[in-house]
């Protein structure tokens, strides 16, 4: 391993906004709004205010999902938050989402409104609201919750461990890669050893676990995210191949994937969500049809 210059840590930390990296502007150690800002409000009790990272991805997925069974009640309007720009530190989105990050829900169908953060507690809101999404049967229903809290747990060392220090720290440092890779590696094991016994994460039945978990873990040997899939060897996990490939193919996942989202192809872009037609004036060709 290659010389670390030393460092040794100062008695009281103060924070230098100068660094930091890619994201420093929008990183700092306070809480609370810096900036009046309401949030729009559209038709539809609930209201969603995302980017399509992989957190977000999640509960547009699920939304999806819900609409493609036919639960009305889902219909919602998607509002973009650009994290870049600091929307999230908005008086508005810090009165939904007090850690100001997406994605934040509010459901007006409840008196008074109901706020929902945190990407777990809103697919879980969503799956015992409409039933849907979530094994009833106590032991079923408790294998879902087992890894959808793993996935809460987890995910922080693939996006803020490794996802940071290969791709957005301004400095690549040997030890905290191989750090963060190495678990990631062991995270990808765990999941494909229960895929070899399992369809989905939570048995036969695909559920809010696989709506967690495929946003980071399926985009991640996909390539959809941080492009490291030879880095990590990503074909090596063949089951968990074979799961991020088939939930890749559902329609409600492909529209999910395109909501919220300002990066890539543009025709995979759909900036705001208010209707189900909105997917339609994106291209010719109806997704799902």
């Amino acid at each position: 391993m290659s010389e670390l210059p030393d460092y040794t840590p100062p008695r009281v930390w103060t924070w230098d906004a100068e660094s930091g990296g890619q994201w420093a502007s929008i990183n700092r150690p306070i809480a609370g709004p810096t900036h009046d800002k309401e949030l729009p409000v559209g038709r539809h009790p609930l209201q969603l205010y995302s980017l399509a990272t992989p957190n977000g991805v999640k509960i547009t997925i699920m939304l999806e999902e819900l609409l493609a069974r036919g639960i009305e009640g889902a219909e919602y309007d998607a509002h973009l938050i650009k994290i870049g720009d600091g929307d999230q530190f908005g008086s508005g989105f810090v009165d939904v989402n007090p850690n100001s990050k997406i994605p934040a829900l509010m459901d007006h169908s409840t008196t008074p409104p109901t706020r929902i953060f945190e990407s777990g507690s809103i697919l879980l809101y969503l799956a015992e609201k409409f039933g849907e999404f979530l094994p009833e049967e106590p032991r079923a229903r408790t294998e879902c919750m087992n890894w959808l809290f793993w996935l809460m747990g987890s995910a922080p060392y693939l996006g803020g461990g490794f996802g940071h220090f290969y791709v957005y720290a301004p400095v690549k440092i040997e030890y905290c890669i191989d750090r963060f890779t190495m678990e990631v590696k062991r995270q990808l094991d765990v999941l494909d050893r229960h895929l070899a016994q399992n369809a989905y994460m939570a048995g036969d039945e695909y559920s809010i676990a696989d709506m967690a978990i495929w946003p980071w873990y399926g985009s991640l040997v996909l390539n959809i995210v941080y492009e490291a899939s030879e880095f990590l060897d990503t074909e090596s996990y063949k089951n968990v191949n074979r799961w991020a490939a088939q939930i890749a193919e559902r329609d409600a996942v492909k529209r999910g994937r395109m909501v919220n989202c300002t990066w890539g192809d543009p025709a995979s872009q759909l900036h705001e969500r208010h209707d189900a037609s909105d997917f339609y004036t994106k291209t010719q060709d109806k997704i799902g049809e």
